[in-house]
């Protein structure tokens, strides 16, 4: 088994602490994994991408230039990384951010309004657990348990006060795609 995955939006929106959380995932799982997060000078409001790769053999490069994966959060890493996916791959969108319907007949593409779900929970700071969920339950590749459980691992002391909320996220996102088909 082997998966690798871009997560790409803007600075603030949570993108290198879901690579994270991921990895911590794999490695709970007893996973070999790579996580290398990449963020523009700007940090919030600029880019920030992160590539994650998981998988039961050792892993040669962390640098992916070709994912089987991506998750996009906003409309400009939509642009960069649509492209990049490799064919018979996966895109998962926030559509609450992303309205451009256009894509690629060789990507399996999954449409979600994470920023709507999220604000329905409680904060709108958690689109990135929602989404993320959503990637996990439709990719298989690490159990919805090990995220969540690994959460108060890279949860910084500071946001311990979202743990439940952001367990709640990363359920409703599974949910999302599983009640979509």
């Amino acid at each position: 088994m082997y998966e690798d995955l871009i997560i790409a939006g803007f600075g603030g929106q949570g993108i290198i602490f879901a690579g994270k959380l991921l990895s911590y995932a794999g490695l709970r799982e007893g996973k070999e994994v790579t996580y290398f997060p990449a963020y523009g000078a700007e940090m919030r409001g600029g880019t920030a991408n992160c590539t994650v790769v998981v998988s039961d053999s050792p892993i040669s490069s962390p640098i992916v230039s070709r994912p089987k994966s991506a998750i996009m959060m906003s409309y400009p890493s939509y642009v960069k990384f649509l492209p990049r996916i490799s064919p018979k791959g996966r895109a998962v969108v926030n559509s609450s951010l992303v309205s451009d319907n256009s894509g690629r007949e060789d990507v399996e593409i999954i449409r979600i309004p994470a920023n709507e779900i999220a604000e329905e929970i409680g904060s709108s700071r958690i689109a990135n657990m929602v989404i993320l969920g959503a990637w996990v339950k439709k990719s298989g590749i690490v159990s919805l348990e090990s995220l969540v459980l690994s959460l108060g691992q890279v949860i910084s002391a500071s946001n311990k006060d979202l743990l439940s909320l952001n367990e709640e996220a990363l359920r409703r996102g599974s949910h999302f795609v599983s009640s979509s088909g």
